[in-house]
């Protein structure tokens, strides 16, 4: 059903579905023999599984409720084959944000996911937009974060910025070269310029790519604190307290230390993104090994900082999940 609806979703065909189905299929489907395999072969001993982008956030609302359903269970069974290596990020029906928020809560208190895994814009409505709180406050009762991962720039914007220059070079200017960090960078950006954060002061996201660019132009953005926004915090608060940075495979040991210098090792995990990255035998090991801090550090981001995240998630259907009830 999922790969039925996935194909019948004529929005959704763009270059991230077309790599996926055809460069890395076999590789996302397994959850077996190749992919326990590329861990060991990595030095990683769990990882959080989660549906790749664009998910089902450009689906109808309807088909959105019902694939994101059949997915979270499919993913909750997997994980329970195999509790020792797996963890996992919920889909949400993002197109239709209260019916996201009631899965959200199924999905941590009923299928035991760790949070849910967002891409970005919603038939065009950017992360900030108020139709979405719902989500949000319902991550946020849960304690459970929120991965804001890249999909595809509009296409007007693939038009304007990233086209022109060749074929296979678009589709990379568009896609990983950059175009997905600006996307998504922005759309932290949005959610902490326009006060999701001050609504939600406890809600916990996580980016990948060291921050999504937005993070190294920080002192830049501060230049916003005086824009008349009223915010409750200075701009660079929200990216030391309201959000997780990983690295999804962009093993930088410059970038690394910036990451450090910015927002300290407490904000920071490891990711490898598997499998579009990939790192080598005891590769993601011998990256955190060779950097230059102290153990402690390095242990807090293998798997530290997520363990303390996730030690906080709220598993009651009691009074303790808040407005969670009345959705």
């Amino acid at each position: 059903m999922v790969c039925d609806a996935w194909a019948a979703t004529s929005t959704i065909q763009d270059l991230t579905v077309s790599m996926n189905g055809n460069q890395y299929g076999r590789q996302l489907e397994d959850l077996e023999d190749i992919r326990i395999q590329a861990m060991d072969d990595a030095g990683i001993d769990v990882q959080v599984l989660s549906l790749p982008s664009p998910g089902v956030q450009n689906f109808e609302p309807a088909d959105s409720i019902s694939v994101a359903g059949d997915f979270n269970d499919i993913l909750s069974a997997a994980i329970a084959s195999r509790p020792d290596r797996f963890d996992g990020f919920a889909t949400l029906p993002v197109p239709s944000p209260v019916a996201a928020a009631k899965e959200l809560q199924r999905a941590v208190q009923n299928l035991g996911l760790k949070g849910a895994l967002l891409n970005g814009r919603v038939h065009g409505r950017n992360m900030d937009h108020r139709n979405f709180d719902p989500i949000y406050e319902a991550a946020e009762a849960l304690h459970v974060p929120l991965y804001i991962h890249p999909q595809l720039p509009p296409a007007s914007v693939r038009d304007a910025y990233y086209s022109g220059v060749g074929q296979m070079a678009d589709i990379m200017l568009a896609m990983g070269a950059i175009g997905w960090h600006y996307e998504t960078g922005i759309q932290l950006l949005r959610m902490v310029l326009t006060g999701v954060f001050d609504r939600y002061p406890n809600l916990q996201v996580i980016v990948g790519h060291w921050g999504e660019v937005v993070l190294f132009y920080l002192d830049r953005i501060a230049q916003l604190n005086h824009a008349g926004l009223k915010l409750e915090r200075p701009i660079a608060d929200y990216f030391t307290q309201n959000v997780y940075y990983t690295p999804s495979g962009i093993f930088s040991q410059h970038y690394f230390s910036r990451t450090i210098e910015i927002v300290g090792a407490e904000r920071m995990m490891f990711s490898q993104d598997w499998p579009y990255q990939s790192c080598g035998e005891k590769g993601a090991r011998t990256f955190l090994e060779q950097a230059s801090i102290s153990t402690v550090e390095k242990e807090a981001i293998a798997h530290g900082n997520w363990e303390q995240l996730i030690r906080k998630i709220s598993r009651s259907t009691d009074a303790e999940t808040g407005g969670l009830g009345k959705l």
